[in-house]
């Protein structure tokens, strides 16, 4: 097996201690159209592109890293990526087979920890902090699963592995295809490792925020480590200024969804016809919020992780999940977060299904008690605030009916 482990070689980086969070972020190579090329050896070392011919209207949901070269990439129109690689090959997709193999990797990392959270068909996180002293450190854990995939599914694998989420992700990122990055577990060697990283690597800074923050002169995640927290809160707001400011440092407090709290509350809509209309697909998750809401005040719960799901017109589905600063059930919050989470991951591509949810439900509103730095300080009369106004909110459409209220588009305090 192909051995590409990337430590990141810094004088101060420590061990993990045993008690400390351990967490893998493991992501396939190219993974349908690595699928494709096991399976039909006349593909191997071809640019493949999986997806739609280019002779029809339609996009690439994958290709090899042979076609990547080409710079072809996913929803990438496949008229366009014929003409950047003329000699690329097009194969259908086969979402069956992906599917049996993704079950194959998931039974892979359960047989290490059951703290395994799918993001989607080719990526999970996994908690291993409690499965050290079984299978060794971090590394030693990343190799082994790296290993079985490689004997069972003759496919490769990426992994980071770090003391949370955040950087297992940028981690796995670092060295593909075939390999593995362990993340400094100490506070110098955390902020050094991120400082080179373009912006754009950050978790929530997609391509409108990116451009805010290149015009204020934060091009890497270093400059943002330093950068005036003020001018950052002005440019991109208090919450998102917050987020950022943490996540520069790589601090990172969220377990996997569902860890804390199994209870969940959610809503998902499957459209007759794949949709491409941005304001159609906005319309309807913002009612399935506004349903979770009402939902959780109902049941008398606060929600700690709100949960985005989508799923594409090829049947490949994507989860992505943030967590509330503070535990909330209002309709203001919710759709703040919701459609935080869906500007992020929203493609350029037709929708089968849509769907909101929340987890880690609490019958308590107060924060978690986590460490948090002056910046971090949630505004406890805004939320009592915007509970009260949902609260009251959903009195009148009790008495009057559902319709009795109409929102805007936006919502404000």
């Amino acid at each position: 097996m192909k051995s590409n482990i990337h430590h990141v070689d810094f004088q101060s980086l420590e061990p993990a201690k045993p008690q400390q969070s351990l967490f893998l972020h493991v992501d396939m190579d190219a993974f349908f159209a690595s699928v494709e090329q096991r399976d039909h050896p006349e593909l191997r070392g071809k640019p493949v592109v999986v997806g739609a011919p280019p002779d029809q209207r339609g996009v690439v949901a994958a290709a090899s890293y042979e076609a990547r070269k080409f710079g072809i990439h996913s929803a990438m129109p496949s008229r366009l990526a014929q003409q950047k690689c003329p000699h690329a090959i097009f194969v259908s997709h086969n979402m069956a087979n992906y599917k049996a193999v993704s079950r194959q990797i998931m039974r892979i990392f359960e047989s290490f920890t059951p703290h395994v959270q799918p993001l989607s068909i080719d990526e999970a996180f996994l908690d291993v902090t409690g499965s050290q002293r079984l299978f060794g450190n971090g590394a030693t854990i990343a190799e082994k699963i790296r290993g079985d995939i490689k004997q069972q599914t003759q496919l490769t694998a990426s992994v980071g592995v770090a003391p949370n989420m955040f950087l297992a992700k940028i981690a796995s990122d670092q060295n593909k295809p075939d390999g593995l990055t362990v993340v400094p577990f100490n506070q110098k060697g955390i902020e050094q490792f991120l400082a080179p990283l373009p912006i754009g690597r950050m978790w929530g800074v997609g391509k409108v925020t990116q451009k805010k923050l290149l015009s204020l002169g934060i091009s890497t995640i270093g400059a943002l480590q330093t950068f005036d927290f003020q001018r950052l809160e002005t440019a991109v707001g208090a919450r998102s200024a917050r987020i950022f400011h943490r996540l520069s440092h790589g601090i990172d407090d969220r377990g996997l969804a569902g860890d804390a709290d199994e209870k969940s509350i959610s809503n998902e809509t499957t459209f007759s016809h794949d949709v491409t209309d941005r304001s159609q697909i906005e319309a309807t998750y913002k009612k399935l919020i506004d349903k979770v809401g009402g939902r959780l005040r109902k049941a008398g719960f606060y929600a700690r992780v709100a949960h985005l799901k989508i799923r594409w017109n090829d049947f490949s589905t994507i989860t992505r999940q943030t967590r509330f600063t503070i535990p909330c059930c209002d309709d203001i919050t919710l759709r703040e977060v919701g459609m935080e989470l869906l500007n992020e991951h929203l493609r350029n591509r037709p929708v089968r299904l849509i769907g909101f949810g929340t987890s880690g439900l609490t019958e308590s509103d107060k924060p978690q008690t986590f460490q948090m730095n002056l910046f971090e300080r949630p505004d406890t009369a805004i939320h009592e605030k915007r509970q009260r106004l949902s609260q009251a909110a959903d009195s009148i459409k009790e008495k009057y009916g559902k319709d009795s209220i109409r929102r805007g588009s936006d919502l404000a305090d």
